[in-house]
């Protein structure tokens, strides 16, 4: 597949992220020093390094849950060392995140997973919702299973309902924490070429944390290593 590398993005173009000499803490530990980095629009980005390196840290920073102290930090037109407790629900909503453990609610069927998500974000017309929810269905090709409880569905289906989810607001960003670490290698493949195919569409940019590295041969982009409480 042919890689969109940073030259093939326009000069003009501004950072959806932009750190500078930021500390990440959990629990009053550094996790990460004097982390420095910026990603722009349509990037395909991985996040690699051991587990306990601070690749979930560093992702839990981007939407407000994990508290930004020092340097400078922002995301899309928010301050995060200032951001307001009333300003994370709209900043989320510009973000699309992918959990490796699907988060889904496990009572109701996937139709309406995906609508629990568009009202609690402020669509009100009926109408403009099952749109929505009937077009992202077809593009992880779930059109026919939304009738589905979650049980019901195979780890690789729900991981689609999951990625349906993020995609349900036409994200600017989408963060995915190991989104293919419980699948097999066919349906691994299936759930990169979606996302990968979201960077090569659209100007949504996709940070992934992963330890499968051999995913970055047929899916290109760039690599950011959490090592030694560094970001490299």
């Amino acid at each position: 597949m042919e890689d969109k590398t940073n030259t093939d993005i326009s000069t003009d173009a501004t950072p959806i992220i932009d750190y500078k000499g930021v500390d990440i803490l959990r629990n009053e530990h550094v996790v990460l020093k004097d982390v420095t980095f910026n990603i722009m629009p349509g990037e395909m980005v991985y996040l690699v390094g051991r587990v306990g390196s601070g690749k979930s840290s560093l992702l839990k920073t981007l939407y407000g849950e994990v508290p930004v102290r020092t340097g400078e930090a922002r995301i899309f037109d928010y301050d995060l060392r200032n951001l307001r407790r009333r300003d994370i629900p709209y900043l989320r909503r510009r973000i699309g995140i992918v959990f490796q453990d699907f988060q889904l609610l496990m009572d109701r069927t996937a139709y309406a997973n995906l609508e629990f998500v568009l009202e609690a974000t402020g669509w009100k017309d009926r109408e403009a919702r099952e749109e929505r929810i009937d077009k992202v269905l077809k593009e992880v090709g779930m059109a026919t299973k939304a009738h589905k409880m979650p049980h019901e569905l195979s780890g690789g289906e729900q991981q689609r309902i999951v990625i349906a989810r993020a995609l349900l607001n036409e994200p600017t960003l989408i963060l995915a924490d190991e989104p293919t670490g419980n699948l097999d290698p066919t349906t691994s493949e299936q759930i990169m070429t979606h996302l990968y195919e979201v960077t090569r569409n659209t100007d949504t940019a996709v940070i992934m944390a992963t330890h499968n590295m051999t995913m970055l041969d047929t899916f290109p982009g760039r690599t950011l290593r959490c090592d030694g409480k560094k970001l490299i």
